[in-house]
């Protein structure tokens, strides 16, 4: 079964409690506070396994979790971080929120492994609040919540040529004489259902991957037939190769077949059917033209040569002229960038965040009149996930400030450049 689709949960590790404990020991009268942190909460992590090809395990389970952090112990002791879940997927899958469809991360190119939730940080023991007004401090703090999202896996294979073009016109034998590739072969519409995926070695070249579309039929981009499902994975290609059937065995127009494939890829996505393509033409093994006739690769050659697609007579039963049309495919690919398709992140988890209604406060220290104060959970957790250290860290805490509406209330509070900003022992200073 190959499965391109799937749709999972999963949740990462909640951080441990800090724990309250004393020091009690013989001749030690008055033993300060030792209770030890929680551990951090487990990540969930993509990971690419280039042994696996489908998505087929993830339709059989749905929800993944990552271990929770152990809570902090006596004497000090730290919880245990808890364990994090590795889930392995194909090259070419991408991670989408499944609300908003956009893009958390695309597991190709460089990108091998991913965090995309993290786990929640292990709350401080009471030792860490031992103050010389406070000495024994009977409170620790909690360890953070973990995150769950819904996300949606895509795969979309990764090839250099996309082999597009109505069913039955030849695709799936073109491909099992020019690849590696052993896909299924019969004589009616869809028997294609599965993208299958070729290595096409030649003699003095590198050589190409080539995936054979599933055969689309007009009104794919819309959702007809099964087209819409394997349009997606033509999305990371370089260039198409348009297969239609020059003799019209089944009764169609091989120019009209084009305009019609070429429209449905223009609906689906502008930018692909734009991309280079080169048409073959093909059962020239089976066309027969009475004298006087009209020669229908000639017919193909007057149309589309003009506007820069070449044409490429070939058989795919017999062979003939299938070495020409991948000597051209390889020099085309030469010419073109080889960089993988990469989608960029559209979806950050963090920023869940912003949109849980926790509360906070904003307030002014009355002792400090330049300096205000932010706190609350909604703070607090905002903290725990975000590594401010980093520059992409820093940037989001900037835009959590902004979209939760906090800068706006400091503001509203009458906060002025060069104040300073309170949060949890960290301290900014204000400027617009």
């Amino acid at each position: 079964m190959f499965a391109d689709r799937a749709k999972i949960i999963i949740k990462s590790g909640k951080g441990g409690d800090g724990h309250v404990s004393f020091r009690r020991e013989k001749y030690v009268a008055a033993g300060g506070p030792d209770g030890g942190d929680g551990g951090k909460g487990g990540d969930v992590i993509f990971q690419v396994d280039e042994g696996l090809n489908t998505l087929v395990e993830y339709r059989h389970s749905r929800k993944f979790s990552a271990q929770n952090g152990e809570e902090g112990g006596k004497r000090r002791c730290h919880g245990k971080d808890g364990a994090d879940v590795i889930l392995k997927v194909p090259e070419g899958t991408v991670i989408l929120d499944s609300q908003t469809g956009k893009v958390i991360a695309d597991m190709s190119g460089d990108n091998r492994r991913q965090i995309v939730l993290k786990g929640g940080r292990g709350g401080k023991g009471n030792m860490n609040y031992a103050t010389p007004t406070m000495q024994v401090p009977k409170y620790a703090q909690p360890g953070q919540p973990a995150q769950e999202l819904e996300v949606r896996l895509e795969l979309k294979v990764i090839a250099d040529v996309g082999l597009v073009g109505f069913p039955n016109v030849g695709k799936s034998t073109l491909l099992s004489r020019v690849s590696n590739a052993e896909p299924k072969i019969a004589n009616y519409h869809f028997t294609t259902l599965n993208p299958n995926l070729g290595v096409v070695d030649l003699e003095g070249c590198r050589g190409f991957v080539i995936a054979d579309i599933p055969g689309l039929i007009e009104g794919a981009s819309e959702g007809a037939g099964l087209g819409y499902e394997f349009l997606r994975h033509i999305e990371r290609t370089r260039m198409m190769i348009h297969m239609v059937d020059a003799a019209s065995t089944e009764g169609r127009d091989p120019v009209e077949d084009i305009y019609k494939i070429n429209q449905e890829l223009e609906n689906y996505n502008a930018e692909i059917a734009a991309r280079p393509q080169v048409i073959a033409a093909n059962k020239i093994d089976s066309i027969y033209v009475e004298e006087g006739g009209e020669d229908p690769v000639q017919r193909l050659k007057d149309e589309f040569e003009p506007k820069g697609i070449q044409v490429f007579p070939i058989s795919a039963v017999t062979g003939q002229g299938i070495k020409e049309l991948l000597y051209y495919v390889q020099d085309q690919l030469d010419h073109l960038p080889k960089d993988t398709v990469v989608f960029e992140p559209e979806f950050f988890p963090e920023d869940m965040l912003a949109r849980e209604n926790l509360p906070y406060t904003v307030s002014r220290d009355e002792e400090a009149p330049n300096t205000f104060v932010v706190e609350g959970p909604k703070i607090e957790k905002m903290l725990g996930y975000t590594n401010l250290d980093s520059e992409k860290g820093f940037a989001f805490f900037q835009k959590f400030l902004s979209e939760s509406g906090i800068l706006k209330e400091l503001e509203e509070a009458g906060i002025q450049e060069g104040d300073t900003v309170r949060m949890y022992g960290l301290a900014f200073d204000y400027y617009k």
